[in-house]
């Protein structure tokens, strides 16, 4: 019985962890977490599902010439930071909301 909990805690810190890795990691890590559920799994994918729309809404106003060019190129290291906080909560199974945008991310992708 022990051996299956540990392995759904490992199961639900590799959803939280993969919601990181790109695109592709976070929607492995939504059919993954699927079936069965697991709250750090969703806090985290939905952590990561708001990191990618930030990525999304960079790159349009890195569209703007001159002034969207330097807040995007601002905004990219921001990220980067966040991304980083983001996979080491993951990995450490914390349920910790990312800098600046983390509680918003939660309230929008709350159904997720």
């Amino acid at each position: 019985m022990e051996a299956q909990v540990e392995s759904t805690q490992e199961k639900d810190n590799s959803i939280a962890v993969i919601a990181y890795l790109t695109l592709i990691g976070l929607i492995i890590a939504f059919v993954m977490n699927k079936d069965k559920k697991s709250a750090l799994g969703s806090y985290h994918i939905r952590q990561s599902l708001g990191l990618l729309c930030c990525g999304f809404a960079l790159g349009v106003v890195g569209m703007v010439p001159i002034l969207g060019w330097i807040v995007s190129f601002l905004g990219i290291f921001i990220m980067l930071y966040m991304w980083i906080i983001g996979l080491m909560h993951a990995i450490n199974k914390v349920q910790k909301p990312l800098p600046f945008f983390g509680n918003k991310f939660e309230e929008w992708f709350k159904n997720v």
